[in-house]
């Protein structure tokens, strides 16, 4: 402090005496005003990394091209962003990129709108959207939870209204430790936003290699009343076939060297809620 700083209120004898510190409140934290509520649920955290020299290009010749900006005030326009009418795929933690590359490559008629906050893996795939022209991918570097709750609506009660046929959701962070399973993304509150902001007849595809994630995802999924399982074999016990769309990543060809397994969900959304 300097001499030229105004004295501070302790050394101030007509100043009022300080409040008695709250013993429920020791730091004085102010709770939200009335009717505001604190977001529980975030998809990740925004984080950068160390990109490479081809990743950094990538940003710069193909971001133009494949980045979209996030919109707090306005809905998605899939045609406008995509340059065409064709169902809409969410992605939700996409990685490096490397199985929804090939999954939007094997699905050209289809678009995926991509929500990855990692930088790195950000720049790894507009590298492939550029060098190998996939036109049918636009990536959204923002929390997917944000993107659902400000630019994709939710259906109507008749089912109508909603933009997304699909969503993907494959090898979240399964969050090992007991204490920590409340960060899992699949959660009630997510799956519910996802629900209700499917087409009917829209689905979504989650997979885990983490059994113990594997059973909660399926309990989840299972209870939301707008979703429906599509595994009918008992001998499966709720989960679904590997669909032919996703390939295998490198670290699931490597577990299931090892004797890891690999879970599968596939749930549909009913015709109205």
């Amino acid at each position: 402090m300097t001499n030229d700083s105004p004295a501070s209120p302790a050394a101030d004898p007509t100043s009022a005496p300080a409040a008695a510190p709250n013993p429920t409140n020791p730091r004085g934290h102010q709770p939200p005003p009335e009717g505001v509520y604190l977001r529980t649920i975030k998809s990740y955290v925004l984080r950068a990394g160390r990109m490479g020299s081809g990743q950094v290009k990538a940003f710069e010749q193909f971001g133009p091209q494949f980045l979209l900006a996030y919109t707090a005030d306005q809905l998605l326009n899939p045609a406008a962003a995509f340059g065409r009418d064709a169902p809409l795929v969410l992605e939700i933690g996409f990685g490096m990129g490397d199985a929804t590359a090939k999954i939007a490559q094997a699905r050209p008629g289809d678009n995926f709108l991509c929500c990855e906050v990692h930088e790195p893996g950000v720049g790894a795939l507009l590298k492939r959207c550029g060098e190998e022209a996939i036109g049918n991918i636009r990536i959204l570097r923002h929390d997917a939870v944000e993107v659902l709750d400000h630019m994709l609506p939710a259906a109507k009660a008749d089912g109508s209204g909603a933009l997304l046929d699909g969503v993907h959701i494959f090898f979240p962070d399964p969050w090992h430790k007991t204490k920590h399973n409340k960060r899992r993304l699949i959660q009630p509150p997510l799956v519910a936003k996802l629900a209700a902001r499917l087409k009917p007849g829209g689905y979504i595809h989650c997979a885990t290699d983490w059994e113990p994630y594997a059973q909660q995802m399926l309990e989840v999924l299972g209870a939301d009343p707008l979703l429906r399982n599509t595994s009918t074999d008992p001998a499966l016990s709720g989960y679904a076939p590997k669909p032919d769309y996703r390939p295998l990543t490198k670290f699931e060809n490597r577990g299931l060297k090892l004797g890891h397994g690999v879970w599968d969900l596939v749930f549909t959304r009913t015709a109205s809620a």
